[in-house]
Order: C-alpha cells, then structure tokens, then sequence
C-alpha cells in the first residue's frame, strides 16, 4: 500500500513539474559599433609623419617606437622605425620573417603591395586569418633612408571568430597609416 501511494505520489510530481513547452533559443549575432574614424595627423620626432585615428591613446619610446593603443578595442598597433644603413636586406628580411612565424596559427597570411611612388614610399601588408598572435602587419621603406615597421595585437588569447570585427577595423587604421606616411 506505502509502495502504490509513493508510486503515484512520484507520477504526480512528474506529471506537475513538465508543465512549460521548452523552445529553443534565436540565433543571436554579436553586434560591435566601432565610431567612425577621425584621423589626425602625427609628426614624429623620427623622420615621418603618419595619420592616428582619434580614439587611439599614443605612446612614444625614445628609440623611435610607439604603441597605439586602442583601450575600448582592447588592441594595439605597434609602430617602430628603423635608420637604412646599408641593410634594407636584412631589414626586410626581418620585417617578412617576423610575419611569417605566425603560420603556425594562421589559416592564411595575404599580402598586398603597397607603392607610392610620388612619396617614395614603398612596402608590404600582411592580413593574417586565423588563431595567430598578430592579425596584420606592415613594413614601409624608401629603400635608401628609412625603415618603418607595424604590428597588430590584442590584448587578449587570439579567438580570430570574436577579434574579426576589431581586427577588421584596426586594420583599416593601419592602411591610413600606410597611405598616409611622409618622410621628413
């Protein structure tokens, strides 16, 4: 008799507790707003000029490297200059080296060639698709005087399907970088 009573105690409870209809959940899509870039232009004390996105905080090194950092972007662009002297080869080996030891966590590394030849500037710019440490890169020259180079990193563990859209726009700041340098 307690066995029957417990039984249909338990079916009860059962029956009771399943009365909401489970659906399952939208799709939801991330939704970044970055503001629309304001450039503003930037002479260093080292032989160039560049173009900076307003919203980047700078901070200059004596040795003539810099960091761009973007705080609610949680990335960095990172800038350094180079004297030629005599060793353009060595320093674009360097500079494609450098981008090239990120392939192990690369889907893919697209470069694009970059020639102004009113300016005398000429280089390189990597887009780099995947897990990778850096997501772009760049190296800038006038082969005879001058050596720029730039990287892009985040501040945090590389997921490259969260950083696409910040990635995507840094990078966009980083082309204005490159069409818009000078040297002095």
């Amino acid at each position: 008799m307690k066995l029957r009573i417990l039984i249909l105690l338990g079916v009860i409870v059962l029956a009771g507790s399943c009365k909401e209809e489970v659906l399952p959940k939208p799709k939801a899509m991330l939704r970044l707003d970055f503001p629309n870039a304001q450039y503003i232009s930037f002479k260093s004390d080292c032989d160039y000029q560049i173009a900076l996105n307003k919203i980047a905080n700078l901070k200059q090194k004596p040795d003539c490297s810099m960091a761009i950092d973007y705080p609610t972007i949680k990335g960095s662009i990172y800038i350094t200059y180079k004297k030629v002297d005599n060793n353009i080869t060595g320093l674009l080996l360097d500079a494609q080296k450098l981008t090239y030891e990120h392939v192990a966590k690369a889907d893919n590394i697209a470069s694009k060639e970059y020639v102004n030849s009113v300016e005398k500037v000429y280089g390189m710019f990597y887009e780099v698709t995947g897990n990778a440490a850096s997501q772009a890169q760049f190296y800038l020259t006038d082969s005879i005087n001058h050596f720029v180079t730039g990287s892009l990193y985040f501040y945090s563990k590389p997921n490259y399907d969260s950083i696409y859209p910040a990635a995507n726009y840094l990078q966009k700041d980083m082309l204005k970088i490159i069409e818009s340098l000078r040297w002095k």
